[in-house]
């Protein structure tokens, strides 16, 4: 397809797409001659992945850039690579490891992993921004004098890893590692909001079923 009918499928104007393409965010087309170039489905899924990054995602275009480099880069292993793709996107501020309440977080979330039996988890405890916002999360709601206690926490995170189970198995149903990769970063920037606004809805209901509307 040409530029034109790149934009049109995509919804991304044209000035974008270049702009996207002189930021390296989009592979150059097939060279036709020299004013045109060819692009194919892979560059309209691109496009698209970029366009959630940049658009809902609100990523900065340098970081995806640097997202982008991990999700094509077939040196790594698909584990290492999906990680390294997610790890890019923003996170969560280092934690001030001098703080009580963060030493205290940290303790209650490897004894959680011990308590899930998530060795891989716990040995990426050291780079994992996931741990990282966990225990700042943690370390925040025992601040305010909240306490859900490990037994619900284990819970809520038992179930989490069902989903993750769920993410994974459609992560596999792409072809490429590159489309795997894509594929995982999508997950984080659109599926979430969706899995939170699905938390609230679920809460909505069995609030009412439990307590009616009264």
């Amino acid at each position: 397809m040409r530029l034109a009918q790149l934009s049109e499928r995509s919804g991304v104007s044209t000035a974008t797409i270049k702009y996207y393409l002189r930021e390296g965010l989009l592979a150059p087309g097939h060279q036709i001659n020299a004013t045109t170039a060819e692009y194919d489905e892979s560059h309209l899924r691109r496009l698209r992945l970029v366009r959630a990054m940049i658009q809902i995602g609100r990523v900065p275009v340098a970081t995806v850039r640097e997202v982008l480099g991990h999700v094509d880069d077939d040196s790594l292993g698909r584990t290492i690579r999906l990680g390294a793709a997610l790890w890019a996107l923003p996170q969560v501020a280092e934690p001030d490891e001098e703080d009580d309440h963060i030493r205290a977080a940290h303790r209650e979330v490897d004894d959680l992993l011990d308590t899930l039996g998530w060795p891989h988890a716990k040995a990426l405890v050291t780079i994992s921004p996931a741990y990282r916002s966990l225990v700042v999360a943690v370390a925040a709601f025992r601040r305010l004098g909240y306490d859900w206690g490990p037994e619900l926490l284990a819970s809520y995170a038992r179930l989490m890893h069902q989903v993750a189970m769920l993410d994974l198995d459609f992560v596999e149903t792409h072809p490429s590692e590159a489309e795997k990769a894509e594929t995982a970063v999508l997950g984080v920037v659109l599926a979430e909001p969706i899995l939170q606004a699905l938390h609230r809805l679920a809460q909505e209901e069995e609030a009412a079923r439990r307590y009616g509307f009264e």
